[in-house]
């Protein structure tokens, strides 16, 4: 009856370190696992100096959430397990394509829309009407 007890007892302790298993059976982690920007915000504060949560996703893991995450006026994407103790810095690349995920979103989240560029002051160079432009920006001083 102890071996019974003890096993069970045993079993039920290991559970918690399977429930990342059901990503694979189709469940929806989301609806169990949340994460708010102001409580992403708070968990980051002691590892990155006045962090702003611009975004976060599920990663393809599924067992960890991807942070969007601007601070000092730079971007840069961080990933927090479900458990919120670990943060992850650096790159998620899927094996059979080799595609760098991280350096894709990385690239979306930094894209600069060249139409909001200010050109009253520019300094223009060749056809004003060119198909293709280039953007200097310099300071003389």
């Amino acid at each position: 009856m102890r071996k019974v007890i003890l096993s069970a007892v045993i079993a039920f302790l290991l559970c918690p370190a399977f429930s990342y298993a059901f990503s694979s059976k189709g469940q929806d982690c989301s609806k169990c696992h949340t994460l708010k920007k102001e409580e992403a915000a708070t968990l980051l504060k002691g590892v990155i100096p006045n962090p702003k949560i611009l975004d976060i996703r599920m990663t393809p893991l599924k067992a960890m959430w991807e942070l969007d995450v601007e601070a000092d006026g730079k971007k840069g994407i961080v990933y927090l397990d479900f458990s919120k103790k670990y943060l992850i810095s650096g790159s998620i690349i899927e094996i059979k394509t080799k595609q760098n995920l991280t350096q894709e979103r990385f690239s979306e989240i930094t894209k600069v829309n060249v139409s909001q560029i200010p050109l009253k002051d520019a300094l223009v160079m060749g056809d004003k009407n060119a198909r293709l432009k280039v953007i200097v920006f310099d300071d003389p001083d």
